[in-house]
C-alpha cells in the first residue's frame, strides 16, 4: 500500500482488497483501517458506515458502467450501435465478475443485506440504476432512429445486464468463465436482432 496516497484512497484500496479476499461480511472496519494504515476513527471521517464504504468500492474501484451509459445517452447515433452495446456488455460483465465475490456474503446474512439496502436508498444508488441507464440510452437510440420504434428498451436493458450478471454467477463454480470480449460481442449481436 502506498503511504503517499491520501487516506481516503488508502481506505478504498484496503477495503477493496479485503472485500475481494474475505468477503463483505468478514471485512471489518478495524481490519480495513489496519490495511490502510490508519485508525478506525480516520476511516469514519471519510465514510459514514461500512455499507457506504462498500458502495464506494463498487463505484470507484470496479469497472464503471454508469459514466459510459451517460456519455452514450448524451450523444446517440455516434459510434455503431453494435460497438456501443458490446462495450456496455463488456464493462457490465467485468463489473459483475469482480463484484460477485465481494457481494455474495450479503445474501447469507439478512441483517447485513437490510443495512446495505438501506444505505443504498440513502445514497440514491442501487442495482436498478444501470438498467435504467441502459434503458435511457436505448430510448435515445430509438429517437435517433437506430432502434425500432416498438422495441421494448427496458426489457432489452434487463436482458443484457441480467446476462452479464448471470455470467459471473453461473460460471463461478466451474472456473471456466466465457472470455469477456467474445461473450460481450455475442450478447450484443443477439440483442440487436430484437432491437433493429
Amino acid at each position: 500500500m502506498q503511504s503517499g496516497k491520501p487516506a481516503r484512497e488508502r481506505i478504498l484500496d484496503a477495503a477493496h482488497d479485503l472485500m475481494r479476499t474475505v468477503g463483505l461480511a468478514r471485512a471489518t472496519t478495524k481490519e480495513i483501517a489496519k490495511g490502510a494504515g490508519c485508525s478506525e476513527a480516520a476511516l469514519y471521517k471519510h465514510f459514514a458506515s461500512k455499507e457506504e464504504l462498500f458502495i464506494r468500492v463498487l463505484t470507484e474501484r470496479l469497472p464503471r458502467l454508469t459514466p459510459l451509459l451517460h456519455s452514450l445517452t448524451a450523444e446517440p447515433g455516434g459510434r455503431p450501435l453494435e460497438e456501443n452495446l458490446t462495450e456496455i456488455a463488456r464493462q457490465a460483465a467485468l463489473f459483475y465478475e469482480q463484484s460477485f465475490p465481494i457481494a455474495a456474503s450479503l445474501y447469507a446474512e439478512t441483517q447485513l443485506k437490510r443495512r446495505h439496502d438501506e444505505a443504498m436508498r440513502e445514497l440514491g444508488t442501487g442495482p436498478h440504476l444501470p438498467i435504467e441507464g441502459l434503458d435511457a440510452y436505448l430510448r435515445a437510440e430509438q429517437g435517433a432512429g437506430r432502434v425500432r420504434p416498438d422495441a421494448d428498451t427496458f426489457a432489452a436493458a434487463s436482458l443484457l445486464l441480467g446476462a452479464c450478471a448471470q455470467r459471473a454467477f453461473a460460471y463461478d463454480a466451474t472456473g471456466v468463465v466465457p472470455p469477456v470480449d467474445d461473450f460481450a460481442r455475442r450478447l450484443s449481436r443477439a440483442l440487436l436482432t430484437g432491437l433493429r
